[in-house]
């Protein structure tokens, strides 16, 4: 197996990028790996965020701006460090995914980025497409898919 150095790893704060978190943290320590955890965002008036959190509930976490990303970034490093990752970065980074993680991964030149599946067996994945075909098409490096919904 190859010894990776750096790896990235995207969350947007949905239990689905924990998984892909913890999965990255868990190679990260088997290679003795930094974990750089990325999140990205785009400011949001509060007022937006209550009126969308009041029409889709559960899955509020998928309204720009409504899981902020120092608070996504600090649940994904206690995870990571649950998992056995000892040198964690978290990168909050402000963008839309795909651009965010291809450049955290050119910036802090790593060689494997871990996403989660969601999106990538759905119909609006396959017509718009979804944030791990996209990565795994334009990323110049190892891409691990981790099965996560």
């Amino acid at each position: 197996m190859v010894a990776y150095k750096t790896i990235v790893v995207g969350t947007d704060g949905s239990r689905s990028s924990y998984a892909a978190v913890d999965r990255a943290a868990a190679v990260a320590a088997s290679c003795d790996a930094t974990l750089v955890i990325a999140c990205a965002y785009f400011p949001t008036r509060q007022e937006d965020v209550d009126k969308a959190q009041d029409v889709l509930g559960d899955e509020a976490y998928q309204v720009v701006g409504s899981a902020p990303a120092e608070d996504t970034l600090n649940t994904a490093r206690d995870r990571a460090v649950v998992q056995g990752a000892k040198q964690v970065q978290t990168v909050p980074v402000q963008g839309e995914p795909v651009a965010t993680l291809l450049k955290v991964l050119k910036e802090h030149s790593a060689d494997l980025l871990v996403v989660g599946n969601r999106g990538l067996n759905t119909l609006a994945g396959r017509i718009l497409g979804s944030v791990p075909s996209e990565v795994a098409r334009k990323s110049n490096t190892d891409v691990l898919i981790v099965h996560t919904t």
